[in-house]
């Protein structure tokens, strides 16, 4: 497997007018074109998806919930201080257990205004309940980029989640260029989201209804599920001319015995990923695996950015994809738990060997992102015709855009 590391980013770029991101959803989800390329081009509508999936075939979402990020506190001079809460610290990283934990919790943070926040400790009052609270936050340290911010509230008791629901707003990706509206709240959520802790959504999903669910299951396509939570950092350009200058961000997935045993006992049935965040949860675990057969004590184990080359390189036979989910299943017997949780760092660019999916129904991505590498990792060359041809037929672009089906004879 070659590794992307000296592929220009140049070579991923393409003209994207302004006017064709769009800003809001359509009014019904499912109303969304859809580009379908199995080898050829054709456009229909996403309603119809289920006409263009083979019978059978297994249909692998994420689920995790867009949390309300974006806490705007006001100093008593008038300034406006925006504190994104990006990841836990303090008192657990863990995503899962950090929205369940009460008063004093630490976390990473973008500060938007940040040179006018001078040390004082910021308040928010609200409503709960029928009573008037308080959030406060307190800077704890900066990086260049980054502040740990402490944040305390009362009553103590109120768990994370809850202060967030109540004081915080959507983080709309920047290229949006708006505030985020009441409308924002549902639709830049999928209808299955479950599992607190995303800052942008699995866009791929948002065009999902309960119809056209329905219309899976007639066609007797399985439905099944993982969480990766997707941090700010999926909209990261790569900045630097080559690839492997980039560095790519972490996110926490979690996986369910249910889903691993699924797909040891697929057989032949294709395996589609809904969106790149489940491409990418979906090839990670089999690196994964196949760390584990190759040192069974560590007790965490996470993917590192190019780690998934290195273990291709070092392995003369590679492990079949059941045993190296069989690996995660024997580790999660011997830990007793129903979940693994993990860490993966994965860029997924030209040179990549797809191990776990046959194909992906995904949006439309930006230029010069990890992305469009990965989205050309799986289409090759036939990524510019596919973007040409939605610009020319007037797709809509990004997160509240339209969506595409790519299940080539390659992917096959």
């Amino acid at each position: 497997m070659i590794q992307p590391r000296n592929i220009s980013i140049n070579d991923y770029d393409y003209d994207l007018p302004s006017h064709r991101i769009a800003q809001y959803p359509l009014a019904q989800r499912d109303e969304s074109k859809l580009l379908i390329y199995n080898g050829s081009i054709e456009q229909n509508t996403f309603k119809n998806l289920a006409s263009f999936l083979p019978a059978h075939s297994m249909l692998v979402f994420n689920n995790t919930r867009v949390v309300r990020a974006r806490l705007m506190f006001k100093k008593k001079t008038g300034a406006s201080i925006e504190i994104f809460c990006l990841e836990p610290m303090e008192p657990t990283r863990e995503i899962q257990d950090a929205y369940q934990q009460k008063s004093g919790v630490v976390w990473k943070c973008l500060v938007g205004n940040r040179k006018k926040w001078k040390g004082e400790i910021l308040e928010m009052p609200f409503s709960f309940n029928g009573d008037e609270r308080v959030l406060k936050a307190e800077r704890v340290s900066d990086t260049d980029e980054y502040s740990l911010v402490k944040l305390c509230w009362q009553p103590e008791q109120l768990d994370f989640a809850t202060v967030l629901e109540e004081t915080g707003k959507i983080p709309l990706p920047p290229y949006m260029n708006r505030d985020a509206e009441e409308s924002d709240l549902q639709r830049y959520q999928t209808i299955y989201a479950h599992h607190d802790g995303s800052v942008a959504a699995p866009t791929a999903g948002l065009h999902f209804t309960r119809v056209v669910l329905d219309s899976l299951a007639q066609k007797q396509i399985s439905t099944h599920y993982l969480t990766l939570h997707v941090g700010a950092g999926t909209f990261k350009p790569v900045s630097q001319e080559l690839v492997g200058q980039h560095t790519m961000h972490r996110e926490q997935i979690l996986v369910k015995q249910s889903l691993l045993q699924s797909i040891i006992n697929k057989n032949n049935q294709p395996l589609i990923a809904v969106g790149t965040t489940s491409v990418r949860t979906l090839e990670s675990l089999y690196w994964l695996g196949v760390k584990m057969l190759k040192n069974h004590t560590e007790s965490h184990y996470n993917l590192h950015q190019w780690e998934a080359y290195e273990l291709s390189q070092s392995n003369t036979v590679l492990p079949t994809l059941n045993e190296a989910l069989g690996a995660i299943l024997a580790h999660m017997n011997q830990s007793h738990s129903d979940d693994f949780r993990s860490e993966t760092q994965i860029l997924i660019g030209p040179g990549y060997e797809f191990k776990v999916i046959d194909g992906m129904i995904t949006n439309f991505h930006q230029p010069k992102s990890t992305l469009l590498l990965l989205i050309s990792a799986y289409l090759g060359s036939a990524w510019k015709s596919i973007y040409d041809y939605a610009l020319q037929n007037h797709f809509r672009f990004l997160s509240y855009g339209d969506s595409c089906l790519f299940f080539t004879p390659k992917g096959l």
